[in-house]
């Protein structure tokens, strides 16, 4: 048998309903308690490489005790999205380069049908922790935790909304889901957005809005946007369009889409982008710094990961998902882990080349308003998931 491990696993969040890997293949300091007002996110232009096990390593040694072996199952944003999938991956190669896990490998998803296939791969290898990224993944990682229950699986974007209910039927004990406030950030780079806004028009280019952490990102940006605005007398119009009208699929990987739908945006006046949804709100950011506007990144600090975009990346709206995957890995090796909801930390990222182009005022607006979305002092009326 293994090792004794307590279970991570997906954010299916509270309500009903749902958001998102192909072969195995083989991390950032741990999330702070208090979250400084601008929190910089893990360096990397390029999904990483695996790092190199001990050549004694290999998959055949994660059913034996001495080796600690964490698997990644991403959703079909693929690992190198230089966003939501590779922060994950990222924390399992920082729990790698930590000395916590001895081998990391990952799966990328192609298609959603073949989530449990992926993710019983890592099972039937036997790897003490298994990181599946995405809130698409959440029944299917609830569904193998019961096949595995020695392993310890981390929902990443899965609410587990069993913690709170009191049918203790409905409790899974090797499954821990790891979340943000997505309202919050995304709050932060919407009142960003508009004070810096000189047409008073700004935009956001999101994944489908039936994922409720993406639906969150969306309407934390226009209730920022509105604070700020009640802050410095503006107006300022928000456009903020979901692609919903496609599947999981396509969603989160539709660049071409993002960029003619930021475009459209610009056309009507819109001189600041925000890009919420993998490859398509990549492609939306791009679009806009190539335009010369500004752009806002979303997950990760996408100044240090989208170069395309970086000189025209006024911030991003930051999840801390490495720190937050690789804390969880160290405390299901530890044995500290516990099952339920973990909530993660969320914030902005730095202004880097245009730090000279925000003003004193609103630098110090966004300082103050951090501050206040932590304490709880200002709250953003954003619901968990779309009525």
């Amino acid at each position: 048998m293994k090792k004794f491990y307590f279970v991570m696993a997906l954010l299916i969040v509270a309500s009903m309903i749902l958001t998102a890997c192909g072969t195995p293949a083989a991390t950032e300091a741990p999330a702070a308690t208090d979250a400084p007002a601008v929190t910089e996110a893990p360096a990397a232009t390029e999904a990483p490489a695996a790092t190199e096990a001990p050549a004694e390593v290999t998959q055949e040694d994660c059913v034996t005790e001495e080796v600690f072996c964490v698997g990644v199952v991403t959703d079909v944003g693929k690992v190198n999205d230089k966003s939501f999938n590779q922060s994950a991956w990222e924390g399992a190669l920082k729990s790698q380069e930590d000395g916590v896990a001895d081998l990391v490998q990952f799966i990328e998803t192609a298609d959603a049908k073949d989530y449990a296939k992926n993710i019983g791969t890592f099972g039937d290898a036997g790897f003490d922790v298994i990181v599946t990224v995405g809130f698409a993944l959440g029944e299917a990682t609830v569904a193998a935790a019961a096949t595995y229950p020695d392993i310890s699986f981390i929902g990443v974007d899965q609410f587990q909304a069993w913690e709170f209910d009191e049918d203790a039927a409905n409790d899974v004990a090797n499954v821990t889901g790891l979340g943000f406030p997505e309202d919050q950030a995304g709050f932060l780079v919407g009142a960003l957005a508009a004070a810096m806004s000189e047409s008073h028009k700004i935009g956001a280019v999101c994944g489908t809005d039936v994922v409720p952490p993406v639906w969150r990102f969306g309407e934390g940006y226009k209730a920022g946007a509105a604070y700020a605005d009640g802050l410095n007398g503006t107006t300022t119009e928000v456009f903020v369009v979901y692609h919903s009208d496609v599947g999981f699929d396509k969603t989160f990987t539709d660049p071409e889409w993002g960029a003619q739908t930021a475009t459209s945006m610009m056309d009507q006046g819109a001189d600041a982008i925000f890009g919420c949804g993998g490859l398509t709100g990549n492609g939306a950011i791009t679009a806009a710094a190539q335009a010369g506007k500004y752009a806002i990144g979303v997950d990760a600090d996408q100044y240090l990961t989208l170069p395309e975009a970086a000189p025209r990346m006024l911030s991003s709206a930051m999840k801390l998902i490495t720190p937050g995957v690789a804390d969880l890995v160290a405390a299901a090796k530890d044995g500290s882990i516990k099952p339920g909801n973990f909530t993660g930390l969320a914030g902005y990222a730095p202004y880097h080349d245009l730090e000279s182009e925000v003003p004193a005022e609103v630098n110090a607006m966004m300082e103050e308003l951090n501050a206040a979305l932590l304490d709880g002092s200002v709250t953003t009326n954003v619901p968990p998931v779309k009525p």
